[in-house]
């Protein structure tokens, strides 16, 4: 059997946790991915990985082997990229974690343009609110709106994701116009359940001072989009950042309350995880994403004199 095949099958068994996704990652069946396995630990004369009925654990020697398999299957594939970018050609698999909301909304339009240029990039999309383990989950690289908290990522920073505070017009007219932050707490408010104190609002005087003002919460969801339409259907006031609520505001479902108060700002960054090589396709993929979102994002403009 081939030797790079079978370090390939027993990488992808220790990234993906089983034989089964290991088979999907390598579009292999789960028998073949098994077998070279097995004929990879013994050629090696040792035991690599624990199995169980329901579990996979690497033995010491297997730790080993996988680090210094990994190393060398990633200078591989970074030597055919260095070869194709030479020839003006991107190539292979981009895997990327992106946020719910915004990967629906603003992503598309990037990916489908990066596609376009580099046709042989294939995409492997990861869409969540949850926290996602860059190196555990096999991701290249993340879109992240927010404070960063693990320092061991790299990170180029994309825009800033400002908020704004709006509201269904039919719900101001019968609850009225709040005039100052504080006459929020008198409101029903909607608020994004994967904050910390979701119903402390943040915002900054005109001394560029942090203020907060605890509201009333109403209704709490993991999902932008989902606050936005219940607002829109009146249901109470929302924080969100513009680029989920520019195309209410814009059609007019949501009035923005407060359009002179700063609310809080949070910056929006592409990380990655610190491998030795950053592989030319993601390097070239980060590149298109900070010059795509440069300026002012459009979704900022729909908001300006609303």
């Amino acid at each position: 059997m081939d030797k790079f095949e079978d370090m390939q099958a027993f990488t992808a068994v220790v990234e993906t946790g089983s034989f089964t996704a290991a088979a999907e990652r390598l579009k292999a069946n789960k028998s073949a991915v098994s077998r070279r396995v097995s004929a990879l630990e013994e050629r090696l004369g040792a035991q690599l990985l624990k199995r169980t009925t329901r579990t996979l654990n690497l033995t010491e020697t297997g730790r080993s082997f996988y680090e210094r398999s990994a190393r060398l299957l990633a200078d591989l594939d970074e030597a055919e990229s260095a070869v194709a970018q030479e020839h003006g050609e991107l190539r292979g698999r981009l895997r990327i974690a992106l946020p719910l909301s915004f990967g629906l909304l603003h992503m598309p339009a990037p990916i489908n343009e990066f596609a376009r240029l580099h046709p042989r990039v294939e995409f492997d999309l990861d869409l969540s609110d949850r926290y996602t383990d860059l190196i555990q989950e096999d991701i290249d690289v993340a879109v992240r709106i927010g404070r960063l908290t693990d320092s061991s990522l790299i990170a180029r920073r994309l825009f800033e994701s400002r908020a704004v505070v709006s509201a269904s017009p039919a719900y101001l007219d019968e609850h009225g116009v709040p005039s100052t932050p504080a006459e929020l707490a008198d409101h029903r408010c909607l608020a994004y359940s994967n904050l910390v104190d979701s119903d402390q609002w943040t915002w900054f005087d005109e001394h560029g001072h942090q203020q907060q003002v605890k509201v009333r919460v109403v209704l709490t969801a993991n999902n932008g989009e989902m606050l936005s339409k219940s607002a829109a259907n009146g249901l109470g006031i929302v924080i969100q950042p513009t680029f989920i609520a520019h195309e209410f505001i814009r059609d007019g479902a949501l009035v923005q309350v407060l359009p002179d108060i700063r609310w809080s700002e949070t910056p929006a960054y592409a990380v990655y995880p610190p491998t030795r090589h950053l592989s030319y396709r993601v390097r070239a993929f980060i590149d298109f994403l900070a010059d795509y979102f440069k300026g002012t994002p459009y979704w900022d403009e729909d908001c300006e004199g609303c």
